[in-house]
């Protein structure tokens, strides 16, 4: 490679090594090996524009194997992004910009957040799905507005992890030519040479899933790299990988190719003759003014912009309408009737007071939410007819054999929770569309990471969980959900809505589709629950809400509070009134949501929950949750299921009215 190229690929090596030496912690081994294939990618072939890295005709980068994360610090910072050399300098300190992980909203121009290896390639799999959906939906002919690609970087544990198969199973059976994969072939990871455990023919696995694979070749060679991408550009329907031979940490002397490269920094030693074999004759954190010139990507990705932003105006022009619903999309906004659309909904649904599961009225309320919003984009993991995520106006998505999608919005995922959660989180990060898909409750453990990193990069998905309970009945244990909802309630920032009726399910939809800061968690009954009339639909909204009050059951004076959620506000119902009949008013709490009633003001709490009032909580599953509600009593299960139809294990386990009396009574008996 011309001397050029070769001091652009030392550039990244050197603050790769200076700022994972100045932190004294990191991984320099893979920007060390990768940085041809950068130069190669970054170079001349990504298009992007530092000054604005939201905009939305970019090519993503996705670094998938997130642990070298000072390869894109470095590459980010050289072509012109807001990242100073102080920032690199500040590597894994706390609040810097280049965090020990890329995560996305902290660094100018990260695409996701990676780190959990395989996820990186998943949400990569999204976003190009995302970018040929629009495609086909905004497009016309002579105006391209929509046409980018997703390139990825991933290396060997990666390609280890099942969610990578998952994910590029499906990538390939959806024909996503736009998505070019680099893999770093470097045959190395923690605890060293991989053959002994990864034999894996990917050359033949990748092409089972329908990919085009070039290679292998020299990934130190930028030529070699840049004739494989062009290759790859050129596919019409085919994703591509791109197997690049590397060595990890190249250029240390005495660390390049082994695992002593991978996860350590190389000693101040090792990084002077480091610097020596690569002819690198500058101090720490310089870099020469002519390789910042070489790798400066402002000018060409200004121009690349302007023109997309020209060729817009003349797209907005022939298609107005169009191009605003294009805007409207991308900026996450709902349209402008959406606050009405929620209250038609609602009204509906106390109108026609159905007995249905929630799983029912969670389709109901879908069938209109995805007639209105055509960046609703569903799906289930292989349970369709059981997750009820479908909707007349959200058909099934299919792909011909050219790659072009049928503009079905219903995605059969197969059985790959895991895969589905992660793909989902990478439409979201694209952006135009808000992504929903369904699987059994049980089964959120395949999905958890995907899910807690939904919830860390604040990014609006929603997750459907259907058969929430013991109430799914003769499945057993092995499908019955105890600890679930409660785990889920313990992700910092993920919205869990366990309603009770048609109202509160259509409620959870709205709060869910509306919500853009973070993702949400809809658990849903198999079994079929009453409607209970409301005296304010909107009070739902807040999580928790007084559903009847004694005086509905002719009492003045409630002597306790009943807190119950889902399928269990039935029993907390009919309680009151079997308590009523002995003289005891007690009031019946809905709590919906657990997390959005956390959020609300102490006065709204205490007038939910007054304080002088004994608690006993009613959910059927484990009870820990509970007690920070300052109950007296909790009724739930802290043991796996029974094999059973549902309303035999209900009974079983004490979720009857009968037992909710009971419990009051002794806890009253108990504050005399």
């Amino acid at each position: 490679m011309s001397q050029n190229t070769t001091q652009m690929a030392n550039a990244i090596r050197a603050l790769a090594m200076d700022a994972v030496q100045a932190a004294n912690s990191g991984h320099p081994g893979a920007p060390m090996g990768m940085a041809e294939c950068a130069v190669a990618l970054w170079g001349g072939v990504l298009k992007h524009n530092p000054a604005d890295p939201q905009w939305s005709n970019r090519d993503r980068f996705v670094l998938s194997n997130g642990h070298g994360s000072m390869l894109i610090y470095a590459l980010l910072h050289l072509t012109g992004y807001a990242l100073t050399i102080d920032d690199l300098k500040a590597f894994r300190q706390l609040h810097s910009k280049t965090p020990g992980h890329p995560e996305v909203d902290v660094t100018p121009g990260v695409e996701t957040t990676t780190g959990p290896l395989g996820q990186g390639i998943a949400n990569a799999v999204g976003m190009a799905l995302a970018e040929k959906l629009l495609a086909k939906e905004f497009n016309r002919e002579g105006h391209a507005v929509v046409d980018h690609h997703t390139h990825v970087f991933l290396g060997d544990g990666c390609m280890m992890e099942g969610i990578s198969h998952e994910a590029c199973a499906l990538a390939g059976a959806w024909g996503l030519n736009k998505l070019i994969a680099v893999y770093d072939d470097n045959g190395i990871s923690i605890d060293g040479q991989v053959a002994p455990w990864y034999v894996d023919d990917v050359t033949k696995r990748f092409e089972s899933y329908g990919w085009n694979v070039i290679g292998p070749i020299d990934g130190h060679d930028v030529k070699a790299v840049s004739a494989a991408l062009a290759q790859a550009k050129a596919s019409s329907a085919k994703p591509t990988l791109i197997r690049a031979k590397t060595v990890i940490g190249q250029g240390s002397p005495n660390r390049a190719g082994t695992a002593k490269a991978h996860g350590e920094a190389l000693g101040p030693d090792e990084i002077k003759l480091t610097r020596e074999a690569l002819g690198w004759a500058h101090e720490p954190f310089v870099i020469p003014a002519e390789v910042y010139a070489a790798w400066d990507a402002k000018a060409a990705g200004a121009k690349a912009q302007s023109a997309w932003q020209q060729g817009f105006e003349a797209y907005a022009k022939a298609h107005p309408e169009l191009a605003a619903e294009y805007q409207r999309r991308m900026a996450g906004e709902l349209p402008q009737n959406y606050a009405k659309l929620v209250a038609d909904v609602l009204q509906d649904t106390a109108a026609k007071a159905e007995t249905v599961a929630t799983r029912k009225a969670s389709q109901l309320a879908l069938e209109a939410f995805t007639a209105a919003l055509p960046e609703l984009l569903g799906g289930s993991a292989d349970l369709t007819g059981s997750n009820l995520t479908n909707t007349k106006s959200a058909t099934a998505l299919r792909f011909d054999d050219a790659g072009t999608p049928n503009g079905g919005r219903h995605i059969n995922y197969g059985v790959r929770e895991f895969g589905m959660a992660a793909i989902m989180n990478g439409v979201a990060l694209h952006g135009g569309f808000i992504p929903y898909g369904g699987t059994f409750l049980t089964f959120s453990d395949y999905s958890r990471n995907a899910i807690r990193m939904a919830a860390l990069m604040k990014r609006r998905v929603v997750h459907v969980f259907t058969h929430d309970s013991i109430g799914l009945g003769e499945d057993g244990p092995t499908h019955q959900s105890i600890e679930h909802t409660a785990s889920l309630r313990l992700i910092p920032h993920l919205d869990v809505w366990r309603p009770a009726d048609t109202a509160e399910t259509a409620m959870a939809w709205a709060a869910a589709i509306a919500r853009q800061d973070g993702p949400s968690a809809l658990m849903l009954s198999r079994q079929n629950l009453p409607y209970a009339p409301k005296a304010d639909l909107g009070a739902i909204a807040r999580g928790a809400y007084v559903l009847a009050e004694p005086s509905e059951v002719g009492l003045k004076k409630a002597k306790a509070v009943i807190l119950a959620t889902g399928s269990e506000v039935q029993w907390a119902l009919h309680a009151q009134k079997l308590l009523a009949e002995e003289g005891i008013g007690v009031r019946v709490v809905s709590m919906p949501s657990t997390s959005v009633f956390d959020r609300q003001d102490k006065d709204y709490k205490k007038d939910v929950l007054p304080k002088k009032l004994p608690r006993i909580a009613i959910e059927a599953g484990v009870t820990d949750g509970w007690w920070k509600y300052g109950c007296d009593a909790v009724i739930g299960i802290d043991r796996y299921g029974e094999s059973a139809p549902g309303n035999v294990l209900f009974k079983h386990f004490g979720f009857t009215a009968e037992n909710v009396v009971a419990t009051v009574k002794a806890v009253l008996k108990k504050h005399k």
